[in-house]
């Protein structure tokens, strides 16, 4: 096994070391936690589990994928919120050596219906209350044959024997993990589909532990003796590294929710289980920091924290940690990375970055031709690392677009400042061309949430007699007037920080951003917007 890199900030680490080439990730976690077969490794809204009990667990339902006639390389679609269920049934899919699709929880039946048209699933497990969702995209479906499986059911009319924690109770544990490669098919992830269909994004064995050597241990530093608890769902990469490949690669416990992550709902599990890292996204943290029901620092027990899905304002990291006194380590991932490659560290924190390459990444930005920028100039972000999907399933054209060589498209700009920091600057077909010169909608943003009296803003371009002007969408805290003199003062705020021809010249007061289930805001709906 070779080295792949010395970690410049931590010494405390060894080199990293690639896993072996015949290599099963659910088998890789199972051994490193089974002197820890008594400790809690899950805790969810109903129960825990031990990591002997969910090692146990994830191994029958191996058994059971394997007496429904699944064989290796064969799909199963997880539609399924968190709770304890959903590891069991991933681990335990990876460990038979089928391919376990991590599916979105709100989405329609028309969406799971190309899903398992799409991955030609085997099965599909559901969550009892996604049930009626996931009955309507099989009848729909062309996808002949697909078993159905129920996780948690309350009342209906299924067969014991397709009930989740009935076929698992009563299986006999796997003996064996199927003999998978390092480089082997693993599991999917559906891009969110932002244009167009979503993208099945095809991961391996290795690219779970390299994002729990690079980012988990070596720049979020988690430890054994950590409780994690992540906002983000664990259909999301960046909540599947969060709540399940970093705590489980260390023997940490991590806690699920199957809620919606409100202020209200994440207060009540930091103030209960008391984790010591949180893994938020922006528009999160400001509800949070806006919220009247915001804990005191004394009431919680956080280390550190992270965000991720957009640019995290240098406000809300600052108000955020003189309130609880814990760093957030801003960052960029992407579901084609599976997780964090640049990003902020703790010590190092500086909010208004995304900080500087994950070590084991390299990171490039190049101009539309494809030659470097020099700094202070925005360009592609471009990605080089171990993590990388290996393509979209059946979609040659995206793949070839995205993955370039040993390189990924990220499809992001960015600015490097001196000091060796990524400044985000917005998606590449959300920037702004106004009076000819390129305008980052981000850079706006950030500074609409200066003022004191703003929550959240998004800004987009709206085109009128053919020329392109910014719009703003901004949410106003409490108890702030949405007059026409506030969106004057509003537009004098931006002017005086920004070159004249960036600051918005249409202001709309809203009472909330459109956003994904991931927290990203919606700009396609805003420009739809009249």
């Amino acid at each position: 096994m070779e080295a792949l890199v010395e970690p410049a900030a931590a010494s405390d680490h060894p080199a990293v070391v690639a896993p072996p080439a015949h290599f099963n990730f659910a088998a890789h976690l199972f051994a490193l936690n089974e002197a820890r077969a008594l400790k809690t490794a899950y805790i969810d809204d109903n129960s825990a589990t031990s990591y002997g009990e969910l090692a146990g667990r994830a191994r029958r339902f191996a058994t059971v994928l394997g007496g429904l006639g699944i064989h290796p390389e064969e799909r199963v679609l997880l539609v399924m919120q968190d709770t304890i269920d959903l590891p069991v049934a991933f681990l335990g899919a990876l460990y038979a050596g089928a391919v376990p699709v991590v599916a979105n929880t709100l989405l329609t039946p028309a969406d799971y219906a190309y899903m398992l048209d799409h991955s030609r699933s085997r099965a599909v497990v559901a969550t009892a209350a996604l049930l009626p969702t996931v009955a309507q995209a099989l009848a729909d479906t062309s996808n002949e044959g697909c078993v159905l499986i129920v996780s948690q059911p309350q009342e209906s009319n299924l067969p014991d024997e397709h009930v989740f924690g009935k076929m698992v109770d009563e299986a006999a544990p796997r003996a064996t993990p199927y003999a998978s490669n390092a480089d082997e098919i693993a599991f999917w992830l559906y891009s969110s589909g932002s244009t167009g269909k979503p993208k099945g994004t095809v991961h391996t064995h290795a690219n779970l532990y390299w994002t729990a050597e690079l980012y988990g241990k070596r720049i979020l530093g988690i430890r054994e003796d950590d409780i994690v608890y992540s906002a983000a769902k664990l259909f999301f990469a960046y909540g599947l590294g969060n709540a399940l490949t970093f705590p489980l690669s260390v023997g940490a416990t991590a806690v699920l929710t199957a809620g919606r992550p409100t202020p209200e709902a994440v207060f009540a599990q930091l103030t209960r289980h008391k984790p010591t890292i949180f893994c938020g996204v922006p528009t999160l943290y400001a509800g949070m920091l806006a919220s009247t029901a915001l804990p005191p620092r004394a009431d919680v027990r956080l280390r550190v924290c992270t965000s991720a899905g957009e640019a995290l304002p240098r406000e809300t990291g600052e108000h955020f940690t003189a309130h609880f006194g814990c760093e957030i380590l801003d960052g960029i991932g992407s579901t084609e990375m599976l997780h964090i490659f640049l990003s902020n560290r703790a010590g190092h924190v500086a909010y208004g970055t995304t900080g500087k390459a994950v070590p084991g990444y390299e990171i490039e930005l190049r101009d539309e031709s494809g030659q470097p920028v020099p700094d202070g100039e925005i360009g592609d972000l471009y990605i080089k690392g171990p993590s990388a999907a290996l393509m979209y399933w059946c979609n040659r054209d995206k793949t070839r677009a995205t993955f370039l060589g040993e390189w990924l498209k990220s499809g992001d700009k960015y600015r490097r400042l001196p000091d060796g920091n990524y400044v985000y600057a917005g998606r590449s077909d959300d920037m702004l061309k106004v009076s000819g010169q390129y305008v980052s909608p981000i850079e706006v943003e950030m500074v609409l949430m200066q003022h004191e009296d703003v929550l959240e803003a998004a800004v987009v371009g709206v085109t009128r007699d053919g020329l392109t002007k910014t719009r703003a969408f901004v949410v106003l805290k409490r108890d702030v007037p949405a007059t026409d003199e506030f969106a004057a003062e509003l537009k004098a705020f931006v002017k005086a920080r920004l070159a004249p021809h960036k600051y918005p010249r249409e202001i709309l007061f809203v009472e909330d951003l459109p956003k994904t289930a991931t927290g990203k805001i919606q700009r396609f709906k805003l420009r739809e917007s009249p």
